[in-house]
């Protein structure tokens, strides 16, 4: 399973390497050595527009300014190439990678561990059916030369190509930065996408922690809510017995007939349904027919409409402005609103 893990690893590497090169690929540069000098040059409305001259053996990166976000493609001396080439069926398009690669050996005057090679497939001009193929072939002490040459001017080239002979604007790559991708890059490149993966679950799990955390702040305080407010119900009942009324003196028996009223129980029962379960009442009071409320809620403007459509309260406003609340999520509400007169006990 590790393997199967770091070979994905791997392959993410080599895919991010592939981006890069195809990002700069659509601005490039052609690099050519031209006696004791590196010219560079893009292409532009089919013309070579020369955009830095730098000596070799001495330079640095300034100079390659121009190169730092294009793709840098260093064209070989033909001097330096072998030319080989082989028919193969039209049909072996598709296969003609590894059928080069079976005959490199055969090809090649260097060994298969000494060389870089590329090729190019053209249909054959004698039978339609059949395809010619190209085999460029230059020397790895080659490759390495040039890559050094380059460097001591401060460019790291990203291909090595070469023209095939007696054609002029083909290139053929020799070899690619991507393709020859070093370990220690491969290494460099896996421990930064397996940090990356590391840190994006982390912040997951954090956020998963999070939210289960404020998940059970808000149903410990809805269950405290919802205690309170049964606690409250059952001090009406219990306290509207005309046993308890009759041992209380005439100011307790007027605010206890006050708080038995149909409209307070209703008030009551009313509230618990209009008001959102992110809503958190903290202070209830009735005096006459004025209700006031106090509590936390995400949403406060929003607590106005399901108050007013509860069908028991009016003239439903603030009578504060709103704060934030301690946990900085919540924001506290002060509400006053109005009874409706209750004429019959079945009706509003």
């Amino acid at each position: 399973m590790q393997d199967i893990f770091l070979r994905w690893i791997d392959l993410l590497a080599s895919v991010l390497f592939g981006w890069q090169e195809q990002r700069r690929a659509r601005r490039s540069l052609l690099i050519k050595r031209e006696a004791n000098r590196f010219v560079a040059s893009r292409r532009e409305k089919d013309q070579d527009m020369i955009v830095s001259t730098v000596r070799a053996g001495s330079g640095s990166s300034e100079q390659w300014q121009e190169a730092r976000n294009r793709l840098t493609t260093f064209e070989l001396p033909s001097g330096e190439l072998v030319a080989q080439y082989i028919s193969v069926p039209a049909q072996a398009r598709d296969f003609v990678a590894g059928i080069i690669r079976n005959q490199i050996d055969r090809l090649s005057p260097w060994p298969r561990d000494q060389i870089a090679y590329g090729f190019e497939t053209t249909p054959s001009a004698d039978d339609p059916a059949t395809l010619d193929v190209c085999v460029l072939i230059t020397s790895r002490q080659a490759v390495d030369a040039a890559q050094a040459e380059l460097a001591a001017t401060g460019l790291a080239v990203d291909r090595i190509a070469g023209h095939p002979p007696g054609v002029s604007d083909s290139l053929v790559t020799l070899w690619s930065r991507v393709a020859d991708a070093s370990q220690d890059r491969l290494k460099s490149s896996r421990r930064l996408i397996m940090a990356s993966i590391a840190s994006a679950v982390a912040v997951s799990a954090l956020l998963s922690v999070w939210a289960f955390m404020s998940a059970s702040d808000i149903g410990d305080e809805t269950d405290a809510l919802a205690t309170r407010i049964a606690t409250l119900e059952r001090t009406i009942r219990g306290a509207a017995t005309p046993s308890a009324a009759g041992a209380r003196n005439p100011a307790e028996r007027a605010w206890l007939e006050k708080a038995n009223s149909r409209s307070a129980v209703l008030a009551v029962e009313s509230i618990s349904k209009a008001l959102p379960d992110s809503a958190h009442l903290t202070e209830f009071g009735l005096e006459n027919a004025t209700l006031h409320l106090t509590g936390l809620a995400d949403d406060v403007p929003s607590l106005i409409a399901p108050l007013e459509h509860s069908g028991i309260l009016t003239d439903v406003h603030f009578f504060a402005p709103m704060t934030r609340g301690p946990d900085g999520t919540l924001f506290w509400f002060h509400i006053e609103a109005r009874l409706r007169q209750q004429s019959d006990p079945g009706k509003e």
